[in-house]
């Protein structure tokens, strides 16, 4: 018994040390920066945030900039916040993976879910998978 119970707790920390660090670098639509990974945060700049209001929906944007000499695959998130700080549809809105190839830019932007939607976050980590 006491082996297997050993065994159970081996392979579990085995397979948590092997978890990928999803953590990343988050901008909010007023241009505040919460850097979650510092290691992923020299490798990758988000800045130009801007907005601007296309019928009654806020249209977002954010220019990521790769500071590696090597390509980098990433993924972007856009998460809507009504006036209270409640979050918009949150699950309708998924992960978007790209690859950057060595200090390239890319211009990424999403359009509010619902007029209710007053600011925004845009929020990029590193891909994994391929």
């Amino acid at each position: 018994m006491k082996t297997t119970s050993l065994w159970i707790v081996a392979s579990a920390l085995l397979l948590t040390a092997c978890a990928h660090n999803t953590a990343g670098i988050a901008v909010d639509s007023s241009g505040q920066v919460r850097v979650d990974n510092s290691s992923f945060a020299s490798d990758v700049n988000v800045t130009d945030i801007s907005s601007l209001m296309v019928a009654d929906l806020i249209k977002a944007s954010a220019l990521i900039q790769s500071q590696s000499r090597t390509d980098l695959r990433i993924q972007y998130k856009f998460t809507w916040f009504d006036a209270s700080g409640f979050t918009l549809e949150d699950e309708a809105s998924s992960w978007k993976s790209v690859k950057l190839h060595g200090k390239q830019q890319l211009q990424v932007g999403a359009v509010a879910p619902n007029p209710q939607a007053t600011r925004f976050e845009v929020y990029v980590r590193q891909a994994f998978s391929n």
